[in-house]
């Protein structure tokens, strides 16, 4: 999957479970448009607008992971956290500087595709 924020796009390796084939399932109709706010300078966060299947697991998260929270919710970290989470996938190839970078400051809008 790949994530445009900001005029980089992120390369990201989905996991193997439900939650991500929904993901896949959904991109399969054209790219998906998210408005993400920035929470606890640890995470980027918005709807997908639809409920998912979870496989939630205690978890603590790593810069780069790409996570389903409570059904509907696409976050990606770059600071650790710990909760039930779903794993999506992972950003490849960037450092946690780099991911911050280009996920910069505030709010943003990202554009998912397969």
């Amino acid at each position: 999957m790949n994530i445009e924020v900001n005029g980089t796009t992120l390369q990201v390796k989905l996991y193997e479970n439900s939650s991500a084939e929904a993901v896949k399932e959904l991109l399969k109709k054209g790219p998906l448009t998210i408005k993400m706010k920035d929470y606890a300078s640890m995470e980027k966060f918005g709807s997908f607008g639809v409920q998912l299947p979870t496989n939630d697991e205690h978890i603590t998260t790593e810069a780069g992971d790409v996570i389903l929270s409570e059904g509907n919710l696409l976050v990606i970290y770059y600071a650790p956290n710990t909760w039930n989470f779903t794993r999506l996938g992972k950003v490849q190839n960037l450092s946690e500087a780099e991911l911050r970078k280009v996920l910069g400051k505030g709010s943003v809008t990202v554009t998912l595709t397969l």
